[in-house]
């Protein structure tokens, strides 16, 4: 079973932990218009593997071979993000599976859901909780 942690625990976790590290799992389009997560001030930088590609949105076979290659081992503490928290979610699910024990989704991404104008990034997720983000 994957945890569900808030955007602030992740920041928390990021700073704290030197084996901890965000792995953004959205896909090139997202990272380049909509921003990533700014963690410099926990000297880290986010880790970009897109967990479906784009435009077929499928699902990026190569996903656990490319944490690997990025040097992740079963030690670290990987913290998942992706724009609402459903894709981070599998992602996980799909690392925990591949032998990594410490995932975590972050509730509600980057964005979030949803407000009733439709428009995210306002009510929950990375920005809305006041966490560091830029443009790529």
């Amino acid at each position: 079973m994957v945890d569900n942690i808030s955007p602030t625990q992740t920041w928390a976790a990021l700073q704290s932990n030197p084996q901890a590290q965000l792995v953004d799992v959205r896909t090139d389009a997202q990272w380049n218009f909509v921003g990533l997560p700014d963690l410099a001030k926990a000297g880290k930088q986010p880790v970009l593997i897109a967990w479906q590609i784009y435009p077929s949105m499928g699902v990026n076979p190569d996903f656990t071979a490319q944490l690997t290659q990025a040097g992740f081992t079963p030690e670290h503490h990987i913290y998942f993000l992706c724009r609402s928290g459903v894709r981070s979610l599998a992602a996980a699910q799909a690392a925990q599976a591949a032998g990594f024990p410490n995932v975590y989704n972050i509730a509600d991404g980057f964005e979030g859901p949803p407000d009733a104008s439709g428009h995210r990034g306002q009510a929950a997720g990375w920005k809305a909780s006041a966490l560091p983000w830029r443009q790529k």
